[in-house]
């Protein structure tokens, strides 16, 4: 079994004319004999000494693959999805109109099957085993072959290691961590004006605060918090009292309340009941 069978060759990407191979693109073959050893040479005749030659690519780095080829004529419009067949000549070179060669590009990856190889024959009766008639074009006859083919093989790119990579090693401790310091630090104030009372504050009191900074300072700052003495009923032992009159308290009801603090005004009923004395208006000149 060939290899074309067994799907490793690669597909035909490009098809092309060219004058000669002064004139070939890179990386195109050039098909300059046919299949049963006749000039591949178009137009070529006794009268017209220059004329053109049939060639190919199969450079996979464009992404596209040839899926099929067509010959139609010039009153024929050209099918949808085919393109005409680029033409690398020399100036003064043509390429006849009569017939032309289209062809039908494929992204890679898109199609299983393309076309994988091209030959011409001279003779139209010969027939090629495996190919494909493709059609007659100026005296010649166009086969192709079809088949899956096998894309690129993705190699793996070789990594540079750095020299500092290479040093590493397992056994070797790990460095200790960096401390992270701020990159604007603010510039360190004189020792004598941090005052005393400053220095004696205890750790949890400055962890609120930021560091290098005096705006939160106050002046209750490092001023222990405490009770005055005639307020602290566990300093007088009062503690007992209190809990013992609270224990007493006695609730009183609407009854007890009327008869403990009940008044009828009889004192004052009484008081205005009495008669004032009276006095005689001529008592005192009779005296005299």
């Amino acid at each position: 079994m060939s290899l074309m069978e067994h799907g490793t060759y690669r597909p035909v990407t490009a098809v092309a004319w060219t004058s000669n191979s002064s004139t070939l693109p890179k990386d195109f073959t050039l098909i300059s004999l046919t299949e049963d050893g006749a000039s591949a040479n178009f137009t070529r005749s006794f009268v017209m000494k220059s004329g053109y030659y049939l060639c190919y690519n199969k450079d996979l780095t464009g992404g596209m693959v040839v899926s099929d080829i067509q010959i139609i004529s010039e009153k024929d419009s050209i099918p949808h999805g085919y393109c005409y067949i680029a033409e690398h000549l020399e100036p003064k070179a043509s390429v006849s109109k009569k017939k032309r060669m289209c062809v039908r590009l494929a992204p890679l990856g898109s199609v299983d099957s393309a076309v994988l190889d091209i030959k011409l024959t001279a003779k139209s009766k010969m027939m090629l085993q495996h190919y494909t008639y493709v059609g007659d074009i100026h005296g010649y006859v166009l086969w192709c072959r079809k088949g899956l083919f096998s894309g690129p093989v993705p190699q793996a790119k070789p990594r540079s290691f750095s020299l500092d990579l290479r040093k590493l090693s397992l056994e070797q401790p790990p460095p200790p961590p960096l401390i992270l310091r701020p990159s604007n630090p603010p510039p360190p104030l004189p020792q004598s004006r941090i005052s005393q009372r400053r220095c004696s504050l205890k750790i949890d009191v400055n962890s609120d605060k930021p560091d290098g900074s005096f705006q939160g300072i106050t002046a209750l700052d490092g001023v222990p918090f405490s009770l005055h003495p005639n307020y602290d009923i566990q300093a007088n032992g009062k503690t007992l009292q209190l809990n013992f009159q609270l224990n007493n308290i006695r609730i009183k009801s609407l009854n007890d309340i009327e008869n403990e603090y009940g008044y009828t005004f009889a004192v004052e009923e009484s008081a205005a009941k009495r008669n004032r004395p009276s006095i005689p208006s001529g008592g005192a000149s009779s005296d005299q």
